[in-house]
């Protein structure tokens, strides 16, 4: 038995955050991510891996929030203008969401910095990737614009299937998938825009 549990401690702690405590890997403590994502308290209906999807959508949701309201105003096709600000009010509306369910759980609605590095990082795009879209000249702006916001929305796609793979709350696997949906229809759509 006791062989046994070591070979699942092990499992978990190459799976993890490795520096974890015990008492982490039991699902307290390192802040909002607690522990290997598995990990759960005892009476909550999620999981450090819940904590952590929701922590990381918010903040790549907000940067996606960001690229699209620099398309208004810009000479990008009126099909591009109305997929940027369809985005626009998806993603804010899950923000919101996101943040409401975090603040409810008693979760950081933004993780330190660094806090899910060991977990790869929140992916997404940087300022300096941002302000070559907004410097972008206006001939190439729309093909900027729309390359950018499909590597956004595919790094989307990754970590809503990481959460449908590995989350706990019922409710935010079900975002995640629709995550992944919406996410997914947005790239094929803005793909078909860059081939015509």
């Amino acid at each position: 038995m006791k062989r046994a549990f070591l070979v699942v401690l092990g499992v978990l702690l190459l799976a993890g955050c490795g520096a974890h405590s015990l008492q982490e890997l039991h699902g307290g403590g390192h802040g909002a991510h607690g522990a290997v994502a598995t990990g759960r308290v005892a009476g909550e209906d999620f999981s450090p891996a819940d904590v952590m999807f929701l922590q990381m959508m918010a903040a790549h949701n907000g940067q996606g929030v960001e690229l699209v309201r620099l398309a208004p105003g810009r000479p990008v096709r009126p099909e591009v203008r109305t997929l940027a600000a369809a985005i626009a009010t998806t993603q804010e509306a899950e923000a919101a969401s996101m943040t409401a369910r975090l603040t409810g759980w008693g979760r950081p609605v933004t993780a330190e910095a660094g806090e899910h590095a060991a977990h790869g990082g929140m992916p997404g795009v940087s300022r300096a990737e941002i302000a070559a879209v907004a410097d972008a000249d206006p001939a190439d702006f729309e093909t900027t614009f729309l390359n950018m916001m499909i590597a956004q929305q595919d790094d989307a796609v990754q970590m809503a299937r990481v959460e449908t793979a590995t989350g706990l709350n019922p409710e935010v696997k079900a975002l995640a998938a629709r995550i992944e949906a919406s996410r997914a229809a947005q790239i094929k759509q803005m793909l078909a825009l860059l081939g015509q």
